[in-house]
């Protein structure tokens, strides 16, 4: 069993939730000035949002099984290698997508009716690359919805300052997304792929995705100001930065192999370090009131 689940914890990458989780988190935060919130609610906004990456990072398998296996890079995935079957991995999605309507029903009304647009947006993901080489863009979309949902749960509302929290993870996530497509340069344009390293190239795909995070830069500056966060936000914003400026010195045309440094470690240290520095601004600012 513990082989079985760790296979499927694979395939979905559950190690990536790193990426965004901290967003959502942050948002709950931020909430918590003006809202009360129980352990219970952020217990089902966790779930809500593992069951709709689990069944969103399930069904991208699915759809792209023929390509993984065809592609050298991820030919050793869970399909194509047989470690998971298609029948087995439908049967996974269906069950985190009910868990993810579940958790959200759970919440409140609001956030059960949202779940359905919300699902129906993560899943077509899948089919962007196909289409479009705004795909990196439309899945950092998918992905800024975890702040809003997280905000909506809460608040009941949306509101126009959380959503420069979701740009910024929007325009993280597509950046790096665009960096990590690199890779496949040669595979998509051979496949007919849209990525945007296969229709622009390798430069002009990069420079898009430098700025990209100085839109996410600008944004989570704003974030401070509109929500009036104090000195350790703003620190933790420059190490960010500096961040940001390592990844893209490290990757260049001539150093693709060091996407995996950028996009495995110093991204996760990126929104990890967001969440720790918007949760210590606020929790000094209410231990000296």
């Amino acid at each position: 069993m513990i082989k079985s689940i760790s296979t499927y914890l694979r395939m979905i990458k559950f190690s990536h939730t790193i990426f965004a989780l901290p967003f959502a988190l942050s948002a709950i935060i931020l909430a918590m000035r003006e809202f009360q919130v129980t352990w219970q609610l952020i217990f089902w906004i966790i779930i809500a949002m593992i069951g709709a990456r689990s069944s969103a990072m399930g069904f991208n398998r699915l759809i792209d099984a023929d390509f993984d296996a065809a592609n050298p890079r991820t030919s050793n995935r869970e399909i194509p290698s047989g470690h998971l079957s298609i029948d087995s991995v439908r049967l996974f999605v269906v069950i985190f997508s009910c868990l993810f309507i579940i958790a959200a029903a759970m919440i409140n009304t609001l956030c059960l009716i949202l779940s359905f647009p919300v699902l129906a947006i993560l899943l077509l993901y899948s089919y962007m690359k196909r289409f479009t080489s705004l795909s990196h863009l439309y899945l950092g979309f998918a992905i800024s919805l975890a702040p809003m949902g997280a905000w909506i749960a809460i608040t009941g509302t949306l509101s126009l300052n959380i959503c420069l929290l979701s740009i910024a993870l929007m325009m993280y996530i597509a950046g790096f997304d665009i960096l990590y497509a690199c890779q496949d340069y040669a595979f998509d344009q051979t496949h007919g792929l849209y990525s945007m390293p296969a229709k622009l190239g390798i430069m002009p795909s990069l420079i898009i995705s430098t700025v990209c995070h100085i839109i996410s830069m600008v944004s989570l500056f704003y974030l401070g100001l509109v929500f009036d966060l104090g000195s350790i936000f703003f620190i933790t914003f420059c190490i960010i930065g500096v961040l940001f400026f390592i990844e893209h010195v490290l990757v260049t045309p001539s150093q693709l192999n060091k996407i995996h440094i950028a996009f495995f470690h110093i991204n996760s240290v990126i929104s990890t370090l967001l969440f720790l520095g918007i949760f210590l601004d606020e929790w000094i600012n209410q231990w000296i009131q």
